[in-house]
Parts: structure tokens; C-alpha cells; sequence
């Protein structure tokens, strides 16, 4: 059974942190001088394998903490924290752009590791497959989702940057670091609430 309030939670906040729209001008960096065709297999490989990276840690990550004696509490608490880190760089336009290195697979590091499946998404997969025993399909298919659209928003980057503007793409990234920092709030101040009141 499908929960699809569970399914638009997921899909929000992996599409928020995955920041498709923020990513696109770090993607034209990263495959100036190729042909679209080569940019787009560049996009479908870097895709397939944060959507990989994150499925694998939506499952496999309790068994991490249960191996490490890590409760929920303090993984919501560094993952609130963490994901404030990144809502507070996004909104004060200080996040880095990696350098290209020549003979390095871009769409390994760093499009899929870290720009796509970053430490943020990762943390977050895994608190909402956890928030959600009885639902991971509705996890699964948030997560597959949101990886969906931001793959058709990334593959189509030439035209949104011409589209958009400089202007258009500091707007977006600035009102996704908003709603960021607000789940990062929210997750951080679960995490404190089943530490210390409960």
C-alpha cells in the first residue's frame, strides 16, 4: 500500500536537496566542450548512480547505525545540523564549485558524489526509511521520483540556463535553500525532542 503522504515528503526533500536547478551552471562547468549527446550520457550515468548510491543507504543505512550503537535521536540531530549547513551556504551563495580535473569520469565525482547523493541526501533517505517502517515502497517510489525529475531538469541544462537567466537561477537556489533549512529544522528538533523529552 502506496502512503502518499509519506511519498510527497520523500519527494520533496530529496528533490530540495538534490537542487537539479542549482546544479545546472556546476553541470555546464563540468562538460563545457562536449556535445550534447556526450552531456547527456555524462547526465544519465551520473544520474543512475545517485539514485543507486541513495537506495543503498535508504537500506542498508540502520544496519550502519546498529553496527556503530548510533540512535535515531543523534542521527536526526547531526542530520538536522547538517542540512541547516548547507541551507545557510545555499542562501549566502557560498556553495563551491568543484574543479575539473582532466581524465576524471564527472558524472562519478563530483555530479553524482557529492552534488547529487551528498552527505544531506543520504542522511535524509535514510531518517525517512526509518520514519517509515511500514511504508518503503512510498520511500522508494519518492525517492526514484524526485532522482526522475531532477535527471529530465538536468538533461535539459543548456536551455534552462538560457532560459532562466543568472538572475532566475540565484532566485531558485535561494528559495530552495529556504525550504532546506526549514526540514532541516524540523529534523534537527525531532531528533532533540526524542533525545531529551521522551
Amino acid at each position: 500500500m502506496v502512503d502518499i503522504s509519506i511519498l510527497i515528503k520523500t519527494f520533496v526533500a530529496v528533490f530540495v536537496l538534490v537542487d537539479a536547478l542549482g546544479n545546472v551552471p556546476i553541470l555546464l562547468v563540468l562538460t563545457k566542450g562536449m556535445e550534447p549527446e556526450q552531456r547527456h550520457s555524462v547526465v544519465d550515468r551520473a544520474m543512475m548512480i545517485a539514485t543507486g548510491v541513495l537506495l543503498t543507504f535508504a537500506f542498508a543505512g540502520q544496519w550502519v547505525l546498529k553496527y556503530l550503537d548510533i540512535s535515531m535521536g543523534s542521527l536526526r540531530v547531526a542530520g538536522g545540523l547538517l542540512l541547516l549547513i548547507i541551507a545557510l551556504r545555499m542562501l549566502e551563495g557560498e556553495m563551491d564549485t568543484p574543479v575539473v580535473e582532466q581524465g576524471r569520469d564527472v558524472a562519478i565525482t563530483p555530479l553524482a558524489l557529492p552534488l547529487l547523493a551528498g552527505p544531506g541526501t543520504l542522511t535524509t533517505v535514510m531518517l525517512l526509511m526509518s520514519e517509515s517502517p511500514t511504508a518503503h515502497l512510498s520511500v522508494v517510489m519518492g525517492i526514484v521520483s524526485a532522482m526522475i525529475v531532477s535527471w529530465l531538469i538536468v538533461r535539459m541544462a543548456g536551455r534552462i540556463d538560457a532560459w532562466i537567466g543568472p538572475e532566475g537561477a540565484l532566485i531558485i537556489i535561494k528559495l530552495l535553500g529556504f525550504l532546506l533549512a526549514a526540514l532541516a529544522v524540523e529534523i534537527g528538533s525531532a531528533g532533540i525532542r526524542e533525545l531529551f523529552l521522551s
